[in-house]
């Protein structure tokens, strides 16, 4: 019997044994997997590295022209004009003063397509236009509207010397807008107490879930009335007496191309090709326009955080460039 139990008790042992040899056997292939896992993301990154080295042309940097030849210097202003956009003030200006100081721009020209986007963007990007002329007075700007340029994106073509668009452009919008929801109601019907402690009278100010006083609405009135009034006298600035008299110009309302040259919004028709052919008499254009170093777009695109660190390194991330 007590044989019996001791054979027993070896063959438990060596089962015991032999779990453990598995379990420990999975182990040693799944870090086996890690490791070759490790290894080929880190040869994949090294192969898109190595080609980036190798087809990137370092010898130009972006917007940079070889040869002698006058040129158009093409600037895009596409998109919503927001920070976190492509079209942010930071970009368009870099790429403005790249143009600007090339010494074969013979003019710039701001392609804009654009519903609009944050005042303070295109306020930026529209004082250093004005910068930019009068330290370059023999560059002239021009702005073509391809689809839109509306609220923002009209903000900006109004530091053009010129603006043209096609006859079906949608141009103007020159107004301020903001919006928002209140759930007062729909609290009180879902029995919900909205709890907030503030200090300072107005520092719940525009909550959706509490009612809206009248003070606040008429002060909340009063900011959006001064940053339209900035807007009107930013184009009657850039526009002049070529501007007509009529009455909802300043209104918020949207013209075709058409519609806006007689309302003098814009001097002509055309797109960036004719302007830079027959207005500015060179049709070579060269795009100017800023855009991120490729390994920035990779280590993006992939979300290889140790190549961003290894870029930063080598001082090949260009990051996003900075106004000073």
């Amino acid at each position: 019997m007590f044989n019996e139990q001791k054979e027993n008790d070896k063959d438990e042992n060596r089962a015991w044994d032999m779990l453990d040899k598995v379990v420990m056997s999975s182990f040693e292939e799944q870090r086996k997997a890690r490791r070759w896992s490790i290894l080929f993301k880190g040869l994949t990154f090294a192969y898109l590295f190595v080609a980036l080295m190798l087809f990137y042309p370092w010898d130009r940097a972006p917007g940079s022209v070889s040869g002698s030849k006058e040129h158009t210097a093409l600037i895009k202003v596409h998109g919503v004009i927001m920070e976190d956009e492509a079209a942010n003030a930071n970009a368009i200006v870099t790429g403005l003063r790249e143009a600007f100081e090339d010494k074969k721009t013979k003019a710039v020209l701001l392609s804009i397509n654009s519903p609009g986007g944050s005042p303070v963007q295109a306020g930026y990007v529209y004082d250093e236009i004005l910068r930019l002329r009068a330290l370059h007075e023999n560059i002239k700007v021009y702005a073509v509207i391809s689809d839109i340029g509306a609220s923002g994106g009209y903000y900006i073509a109004a530091a053009a010397d010129e603006i043209y668009a096609d006859k079906a452009s949608l141009v103007g919008s020159i107004g301020v807008i903001s919006s928002s929801f209140g759930f007062v109601g729909t609290m009180e019907k879902l029995g919900v107490e909205r709890r907030v402690f503030s200090a300072g009278g107005n520092k719940n100010f525009l909550d959706p879930y509490l009612p809206l006083p009248d003070s606040q609405k008429e002060f909340w009135q009063s900011v959006l009335n001064v940053t339209h009034n900035q807007f009107i006298d930013i184009v009657k600035r850039g526009r002049g007496d070529r501007l007509t008299t009529e009455t909802e110009l300043f209104g918020g309302l949207i013209w075709t191309g058409e519609q806006a040259v007689d309302l003098g919004l814009i001097d002509g028709l055309g797109s960036a090709g004719y302007v830079a052919r027959e207005v500015i008499g060179t049709e070579d254009i060269v795009d100017f326009t800023f855009s991120p170093h490729p390994l920035d777009r990779i280590i993006k695109q992939f979300g290889v955080s140790v190549g961003a660190s290894i870029a930063a390194q080598m001082g090949l991330s260009s990051g996003t460039p900075q106004l000073r």
